[in-house]
């Protein structure tokens, strides 16, 4: 794992692969636009299932503030097209099941107490509630999560990194942290 990245640093540039295509590169991929990254487990996760969909309700305001929303996952395009097909997302998800982005980044797992918290327990509860179903795991199961909003000039505004597996800021705090 890489050092964790903070604001006013460039952003790493990495080659990904989206359910579709192969072999992108992300500064390319941002045409200089200012984008959010999202760092989250993998597709068969019940809480990311339910981020994901927060994403989706809220794609118009992340639109809306000029942003491009990328969702990193643990997973295969194989994976994520059995668990999200359905969520049909609009924007980029890109698949590193070698987790080789999550280092990158210095995102990094975390441990028990990480997995087990209490707000997370709440969240799995949630989140099955809500009709999301634990799929196929992949990856490290207590990778913990992260946000960072890249400007168009490729340099860190905002980095988030999670305390524990759910610890996702809501998507208001990171659009508003984005029109700073």
């Amino acid at each position: 794992m890489t050092q964790r990245l903070t604001p006013g640093m460039t952003a790493p540039n990495f080659i990904f692969d989206t359910l579709s295509k192969q072999s992108l590169d992300f500064h390319k991929t941002t045409g200089g636009k200012k984008s959010v990254i999202f760092f989250l487990r993998y597709a068969g996760c019940p809480i990311c299932q339910m981020k994901i969909g927060d994403l989706l309700k809220d794609h118009k305001e992340f639109r809306a503030a000029g942003l491009q929303v990328y969702v990193v996952l643990q997973s295969t395009a194989a994976s994520v097209k059995e668990n999200l097909t359905k969520l049909k997302a609009p924007f980029t998800i890109v698949c590193d099941p070698e987790e080789k982005v999550f280092a990158l980044y210095g995102v990094a797992p975390g441990n028990l107490f990480g997995y087990i918290a209490p707000s997370v327990i709440m969240k799995a509860r949630k989140a099955s509630r809500a009709g999301f179903k634990h799929g196929k795991k992949e990856g490290k199961e207590m990778q913990l999560p992260a946000v960072f909003v890249v400007n168009s000039d490729g340099k860190i505004a905002y980095a988030y990194y999670g305390k524990n597996i759910g610890d996702v800021p809501d998507n208001q705090t990171i659009i508003d942290a984005a029109q700073v």
